[in-house]
């Protein structure tokens, strides 16, 4: 491992720290106590977008974004034996959630419990097993019954697992919610590493971490509006290729290890991708290569068409087993996210604006 230990330290907590989508707070705070060593000025809006500012005043407004929501649950139903039923907040797989342990997030702090799974001793059916739904799902904290469980929790409290930050081997790492913390990391490292490179910077850079991605992009249409940046860098995970089953022909080709990937077309912005493959070149930055259709299914599909419309593009880290409990992405390819984000804000002269050529 080469990571700087300060850096690694960072993201194993922000990693760590509960972040379940609609209750940013507990990461976000972990996040701007973190800015703060790095920017100019910090601030958050009405609900929880954090900002971390650097050259104030400096032309043009470079917004780097990362969402700081992860998947979870929500309890919906608590029936008379004191059982949780749950509700899905974002993309939360019902099969891979059976019997893992998860922690709802009351007012009066943590509670633990597992999620149940019938032996299958126990289950008599003819033909193959039908994969479960979401309101299948039971939680067992161990109330006995619906009185006790209403005074340790209550419906709309959040849920998520347990599982937390590992090293696998080498550089490879594992955890529950790379996706998205690790774009929220690497906004504020590019910050760390323009203030400490002492090189005159022309942009006003805005480090942000927004909220609710998971669930209709929707802190990045908030900040966007409000902050009204002229270029904007997405940085999110996306899916690598390189394991089993994966049709390479339908998803593309992404490998962990192979570097960031830039993505081409739609809500990115020619010229910014341009760019960015520019200066990845002078950096010796190893790049990989998506196509997009419709939408990318990142905030960068909310950002771009903002007001007028924000010169935008979509970096991202080949993640494996994306929405799982087991997440893997190389800690080498990440740190080159920061190192790329803080070339191209370097890159950029006093007043430029990027336009497509016609």
């Amino acid at each position: 491992m080469v990571m700087r230990k300060a850096s690694l330290d960072f993201l194993k907590t922000l990693v760590n720290t509960p972040s379940p989508v609609g209750h940013e707070t507990r990461g976000q705070r972990v996040w701007l106590d973190y800015a703060k060593k790095f920017a100019d000025e910090t601030f958050s809006d009405a609900y929880g977008n954090c900002v971390a500012v650097l050259n104030k005043g400096g032309s043009p407004r470079i917004m780097l974004a990362g969402h700081a929501d992860e998947i979870a649950m929500a309890v919906n139903y608590i029936d008379d034996n004191g059982y949780l039923y749950v509700r899905r907040m974002g993309g939360v797989d019902a099969a891979i959630t059976k019997a893992q342990r998860v922690t709802i997030h009351t007012r009066s702090g943590p509670v633990r419990g597992v999620v149940g799974n019938v032996a299958p001793h126990l289950m008599k059916q003819e033909g193959d097993p039908k994969p479960p739904k979401i309101h299948d799902l039971f939680i067992d904290i161990g109330a006995g019954e619906k009185k006790a469980a209403e005074k340790l929790v209550r419906v709309g409290d959040p849920i998520t697992l347990v599982d937390e930050f590992e090293l696998l081997r080498d550089d490879l790492a594992v955890a529950r919610a790379f996706d998205n913390r690790i774009g929220t990391w690497s906004v504020i490292e590019a910050l760390r590493l323009l203030k400490e490179s002492g090189r005159k910077l022309h942009a006003e850079i805005c480090a942000v971490s927004n909220v609710q991605e998971e669930v209709g992009l929707l802190g990045a249409r908030q900040i966007a509006y409000s902050l009204k940046p002229d270029i904007a860098l997405v940085v999110d995970v996306t899916h690598a290729t390189d394991y089993p089953t994966v049709s390479k022909a339908q998803h593309g080709d992404i490998k962990i290890g192979g570097g960031p990937a830039i993505t081409h077309g739609g809500c990115n912005h020619p010229e910014v991708v341009r760019r960015i493959e520019a200066v990845a070149k002078a950096k010796k930055i190893s790049l990989q290569h998506e196509a997009m259709s419709a939408t990318s299914g990142t905030d960068t599909d909310a950002i771009f068409w903002t007001r007028g419309g924000i010169a935008s593009a979509l970096i991202s880290l080949p993640n494996r087993y994306m929405h799982s409990p087991v997440e893997l992405v190389s800690l080498k390819d990440l740190e080159q996210i920061p190192q790329l984000l803080a070339a191209f804000a370097l890159s950029v002269k006093r007043g430029e604006r990027f336009k497509v050529k016609i």
